[in-house]
């Protein structure tokens, strides 16, 4: 599984801050973030078997985070999701970003994914299960997994069980990272970082040949154009 933690416009010092963790394949190699393109510039780790990434910001302040959706229904696949990224990470806004996404599904079908496109002005998730659903984040903290956001989680029958443990973990940690009294960003950051070590929360992924690969964190500050 893959999870995006993230707040936005909690902070007076910085309108976005994410933390997220990316579960792979242990043998897929990738590279760590890095100047990922120089027009427009992007800073980004990517995956070097197709050459997308999963995360990133570009110097207009856009990030872009995927996962997974776990979805009952086979898709072709046909493109890789982590392109669609790096696509998005080419506009100047993420109403921009959201509504190049809008166009690319209709002309290539993709695996199951949950986008999240994030500026200083708007937060938009991207739900593809075969069709496309999008929908506007209000200010605030905000868990994003594989079988949805924000509590509003759809549960496949292929692997119920886990993704019930998952629905459930992201409750809970909605829960334990609501901002306390005078909390400033970099504090609740840390926080964030500890619910996606804490094993607890099973968002830290460990097998055989599959498990949690990378772990990003971002925070733009406002008013703040990204220097890459």
């Amino acid at each position: 599984m893959c999870t995006l933690i993230f707040a936005w416009q909690v902070f007076e010092d910085a309108p976005v801050v994410v933390a997220a963790n990316r579960d792979e394949a242990l043998g897929r190699p990738s590279h760590p973030p890095g100047r990922y393109s120089e027009d427009p510039p992007i800073l980004a780790p990517w995956d070097e078997k197709v050459g997308g990434t999963w995360i990133g910001y570009n110097a207009s302040g856009v990030t872009a985070v995927i996962t997974n959706r776990w979805i009952d229904r086979e898709l072709d696949g046909e493109r890789s999701r982590g392109l669609l990224v790096s696509d998005a990470l080419e506009r100047e806004s993420a109403e921009d970003a959201a509504r190049f996404v809008e166009q690319s599904v209709e002309g290539f079908e993709y695996d199951g994914f949950n986008l999240v496109v994030i500026d200083e002005n708007a937060a938009l998730l991207l739900e593809w299960d075969g069709s496309l659903r999008v929908r506007n984040f209000d200010p605030g903290i905000h868990i994003v997994v594989n079988v949805g956001a924000d509590g509003e989680f759809e549960i496949p029958a292929s692997r119920s069980e886990f993704a019930e443990r998952q629905a459930e973990s992201a409750r809970r940690a909605m829960v334990d990272l609501r901002p306390e009294p005078g909390e400033r960003s970099e504090e609740w950051h840390d926080r964030a970082t500890e619910v996606l070590k804490n094993h607890d929360y099973g968002f830290c992924v460990h097998a055989d040949e599959y498990g949690t690969r990378s772990s990003s964190l971002i925070r733009m500050r406002e008013n703040a154009t990204a220097t890459i």
